[in-house]
């Protein structure tokens, strides 16, 4: 188990980091490790961002040191999102069995006491990422393909960001209690995101990138609309992104990121835009 406390930062504050600490604060690096999970509690609506990532071993979520949550057991007070970009993994909870195959997503309410993932093939390990947050409310388990995804295509080619929106644990698919994640294709030729750029003070977020070939990168923009940093990325790292904080980027080739925010309501659309132009 590795696990990682981040504070929050004023954006007064995090305008002066260099680029170490800015990657210290906000990037997470090494999210999969063969029978192992990686777990990032962070202060910003006390989102937790992780990885795990059955192979041999059935893996259990009780392992994610519930204690520092003060729980008893880890979704006694929390909701959980999943994605698989790897292998084929069951999930058991509780009584609940699923089967989770690449690129679809899992959704865990509050209150499930014994959560275990296991590889269907140990020698095509699950690479799970997952996103928790707090959660007020019991909701239903549920598993969503991308063909069950409220699905929404943006941007062009011409711009250099046409891409798919699969919106998959989100209140027009999923109840939950405040977490949404879901999963954004750049077609082949186009390399931006999430433009033009947005924040919402109501909600943090977080991307994690992947389908990113091995010898190219991604240059993720944060920070507020007139004071903007960069943070360069590779395949299968995520990134916190306050809510002060723009969450855009540029790759070097086309990708694959999944986006999970939680805050104060599930508004998809509680967007606060900016011109392009005021970038700086």
């Amino acid at each position: 188990m590795n696990y990682e406390l981040r504070y929050a930062s004023h954006p007064d504050d995090a305008k002066h980091y260099d680029t170490a600490r800015l990657r210290k604060e906000f990037l997470i690096e090494n999210l999969f490790m063969e029978d192992d999970i990686t777990m990032v509690y962070s202060l910003y609506d006390r989102y937790i961002v992780g990885g795990m990532m059955p192979a041999w071993k059935v893996m259990r979520l009780n392992d994610a040191n519930v204690s520092d949550l003060k729980a008893e057991y880890f979704l006694e007070r929390r909701e959980l999102g999943i994605i698989n970009v790897g292998g084929k993994c069951r999930v058991v909870a509780d009584d609940e069995v699923f089967e989770i195959d690449y690129k679809e997503m899992l959704y865990i309410g509050r209150g499930k006491r014994e959560v275990t993932f296991q590889a269907i093939d140990p020698h095509k390990p699950a690479k799970l990422y997952f996103n928790s947050a707090p959660a007020h409310k019991e909701y239903p388990s549920r598993k969503v393909t991308k063909s069950e995804a409220d699905v929404l295509a943006l941007g062009s080619l011409e711009g250099s960001n046409d891409r798919i929106i699969n919106r998959m644990i989100i209140n027009s698919v999923v109840p939950t209690c405040q977490l949404q994640m879901g999963m954004t294709e750049l077609k082949p030729g186009s390399v931006w995101n999430t433009m033009p750029a947005h924040v919402h003070n109501r909600r943090m977020e977080a991307y994690f990138y992947f389908e990113v070939p091995e010898d190219q990168a991604v240059c993720h923009f944060m920070g507020p609309i007139d004071e903007t940093r960069h943070i360069w990325m590779h395949n299968e790292q995520a990134v916190l992104s306050p809510s002060w904080s723009i969450h855009a980027a540029a790759a070097t080739s086309n990708y694959t990121f999944i986006w999970g925010m939680a805050g104060e309501n599930l508004d998809y659309g509680d967007q606060d835009f900016s011109k392009i132009t005021d970038l700086k």
